[in-house]
C-alpha cells in the first residue's frame, strides 16, 4: 500500500471534479459530474446540497476507477468549492433549505439600502472590505427580512466546501479563507462582533463555527462516507481553502507580492501580502494562514464572453472557441499596427463599475470577418485584467504575475497578456488547479510537507514564460488608452441604453472606480453556464 497519493475535490460552479494527485503533482485519476444549478425563482441561483454531496461521491468513485487505486492509497483529502454565497444548516446539522450561490442577485435591494444608508463604508475598516449582494452577512440579511422562520432556525452558517467536508467527516468548522469573506476583522482575523453589530446580524454569532486553518486537519472519512465513495475510512481531511485561494496556490503562487490572475466566469485577480491594505477596487480578505493577507480584484467579465461570441458564430461547433483562436493565431503574424482590429468592452454578464455596464464593439468595418471580432473580445477580456492589475499595483510591488484560464495556455493568447500587461507572464502547465491547491492542503495536513511554501516547491510542474515585446507593449498601450477613454464615454448612455427617448448627461470628468458589482440575474446566471 502506497500512501502518497492525496486526493483534490474542487466543486465549482457547474462541475465537481475529484483529482488524485502524485506527491509532485501528476494527475493519476480524474472523476467529474455536472451540479445543476436551480433558478426557481428570478435573481435565485442555488445548489442543493444532497445533489452536491451526490456529485462528489460519484466523481471521486470515477477518479479512483480511473486511476487503478483504492481508497488504501489516498493518504489524505483536501476540499475546496465555489466560494462566498450561503449555506445553512438548522440545529440537528441538516440542511436548512438550498445552498445560495455566489451568482445569486437577490439581495441587491438590501445592499443598495445599505449603501444608501452608509453601512459598507462602515464596514470596510474592520473588514477590509465592502458587503457584496451576494456576501454572506448580505444574504443572510435578507433571509431575516424575507425568511424570518428559516432565519430563526439557523444553526450554523457555513459555505460550500465546508458542506462537503461534513459530508465526508461529520465535522462541523470552517477556515480563515472562507470566514474572511464576511465575518472576521482584517486585522485580528478572527471574528469580528463589530461586523455583525454594524450589519443587525448579532442573533448569528453563535451560529458561526470553529475557525481553522487551511492545512488543518478537519476530521477524517467516516464508516458512511467510506462505504459511499470508495475512501478509506480514518482517511485525514484538511480543512481546505476558498476556491480563489486554491487557484492561486495550485498555480504555484503562496507568497507576498505574487499576483496570479484566472481568466474564466470571472475575472480574477489576486495577489498576497503581508500585511493588510484598504482601498478602493479591490478586497483584502485573509491568505491560507495567519499574517497573510490576499488582495483581490474580480469582475464578471473575463472568457465568458469569448464563449458566448463562439457559440454565436460557430452553434454547430463543439470546438469553437479553439476553431476561432486558431484563425486569431493564422492572422497574427501581421503587426498590430498594420491590421487595425475592433475594439471590445468585455461587460456582457457584469463590469467592475458601479454603473450597469453593457457590452460594446468600436470601430466595425465591413472588411472585418469573425476571426477579427474573436480577436478583439480576447483584447477587451485581457484590457478588463489589466485595470484590476493597475489597480492590484497600488498594495504593493509585484514580484511575480502568473495567467491561467481563458486560452492562456495557447501561447499566442499567454504573449497577449504578456504585452497587453507589459509585464513577464509565467504560464503554469498544472491542470485543475482548484483541485491541486485543495490536495496541497492535504499533503501538509498528514505531514508530507512541512507548510504549503514546501509543498508547492515540490510540485514537478513545467512554467513557461512570455517576456513583452517591447513594439507590440507600446502599441497596446495607446489601445488600452482607448479602451479606458471609450469607457468613460460610454457611461452616462449604459443606464438608459435601451429607454426610448431617455436623456443623456455629459460625461464624467474622472474615471469610473472599478467597484464591483455582482447583480446578475438568475436568468443571466442560468446562461453563462448553459
Amino acid at each position: 500500500m502506497r500512501q502518497d497519493f492525496t486526493i483534490g475535490i474542487d466543486c465549482g460552479s457547474t462541475t465537481t471534479k475529484a483529482v488524485i494527485f502524485s506527491k509532485t503533482g501528476g494527475i493519476v485519476g480524474t472523476g467529474r459530474r455536472r451540479v445543476p444549478q436551480h433558478t426557481d425563482e428570478p435573481r435565485h441561483v442555488e445548489r442543493d446540497m444532497h445533489e452536491a454531496w451526490q456529485a462528489v461521491v460519484e466523481a471521486v468513485r470515477e477518479a479512483l476507477d480511473v486511476s487503478g487505486l483504492s481508497g488504501e492509497d489516498i493518504a489524505g483529502v483536501g476540499v475546496t468549492a465555489h466560494g462566498d454565497g450561503l449555506f445553512v444548516l438548522d440545529r440537528s446539522s441538516q440542511p436548512l433549505g438550498r445552498g445560495i450561490m455566489s451568482l445569486d442577485s437577490r439581495a441587491t435591494e438590501i445592499h443598495d439600502e445599505w449603501k444608501r444608508e452608509g453601512r459598507l463604508e462602515k464596514i470596510v475598516p474592520i473588514a477590509g472590505q465592502r458587503p457584496y449582494p451576494y456576501s454572506a452577512t448580505t444574504l443572510l440579511a435578507w433571509m431575516k427580512r424575507h425568511q424570518p422562520d428559516r432565519y430563526q432556525a439557523i444553526g450554523t452558517v457555513f459555505f460550500a466546501k465546508d458542506w462537503i467536508r461534513l459530508c465526508l467527516t461529520g465535522e462541523i468548522a470552517t477556515d480563515l479563507t472562507e470566514a474572511s469573506t464576511s465575518f472576521t476583522d482584517l486585522y485580528t482575523q478572527d471574528y469580528s462582533d463589530s461586523i455583525l453589530e454594524a450589519l443587525d446580524l448579532r442573533e448569528i454569532r453563535g451560529a458561526l463555527p470553529k475557525m481553522l486553518l487551511s492545512c488543518d486537519q478537519g476530521g477524517t472519512i467516516t464508516a458512511e462516507a467510506a462505504r459511499a465513495t470508495g475512501l478509506r475510512e480514518g482517511t485525514p481531511v484538511a480543512v481546505g481553502l476558498h476556491d480563489v485561494t486554491a487557484a492561486a496556490v495550485g498555480s504555484g503562487y503562496t507568497r507576498p507580492g505574487d499576483l496570479s490572475i484566472t481568466a474564466g466566469t470571472f475575472s480574477i485577480n489576486e495577489i498576497f501580502r503581508s500585511r493588510p491594505v484598504i482601498g478602493d477596487g479591490w478586497s483584502c480578505r485573509a491568505g491560507y494562514r495567519r499574517g497573510l493577507w490576499n488582495c483581490m480584484a474580480i469582475s464578471p467579465a473575463s472568457s465568458s464572453n469569448l464563449e458566448w461570441l463562439a457559440r454565436m458564430l460557430l452553434p454547430e461547433e463543439k470546438e469553437a472557441a479553439q476553431v476561432l483562436t486558431k484563425e486569431v493565431e493564422a492572422k497574427l503574424g501581421r503587426s498590430r499596427g498594420e491590421r487595425p482590429i475592433p475594439l471590445y468592452h468585455p461587460f456582457l454578464f457584469g463590469s467592475p463599475y458601479e454603473a450597469p455596464a453593457s457590452a460594446s464593439l468600436f470601430g466595425v468595418q465591413s472588411w472585418h470577418d469573425r476571426a477579427d471580432l474573436f480577436q478583439a473580445m480576447i483584447e477587451g477580456t485581457i484590457f478588463n485584467h489589466r485595470e484590476h492589475v493597475e489597480t492590484l499595483r497600488q498594495t504593493g510591488d509585484v514580484h511575480r504575475l502568473g495567467v491561467s484560464g481563458g486560452g492562456s495556455s495557447q501561447a499566442s493568447i499567454a504573449q497577449m497578456f504578456a504585452d497587453i500587461l507589459n509585464m513577464p507572464v509565467e504560464i503554469s502547465s498544472v491542470r485543475e488547479a482548484g483541485a491541486l491547491g485543495a490536495a496541497l492542503t492535504a499533503s501538509v495536513a498528514v505531514g508530507l510537507y512541512g507548510d504549503l511554501e514546501e509543498a508547492v516547491a515540490a510540485q514537478e510542474i513545467p512554467m513557461n514564460i512570455y517576456q513583452p515585446d517591447p513594439a507590440r507593449a507600446r502599441i497596446y498601450e495607446g489601445i488600452y488608452r482607448r479602451y479606458v477613454a471609450l469607457t468613460l464615454a460610454m457611461k452616462p448612455f449604459w443606464s438608459g441604453l435601451y429607454e426610448a427617448g431617455s436623456e443623456v448627461s455629459g460625461a464624467p470628468e474622472t474615471p469610473v472606480g472599478p467597484v464591483m458589482n455582482y447583480a446578475l440575474s438568475a436568468e443571466i446566471a442560468k446562461e453563462m453556464h448553459s
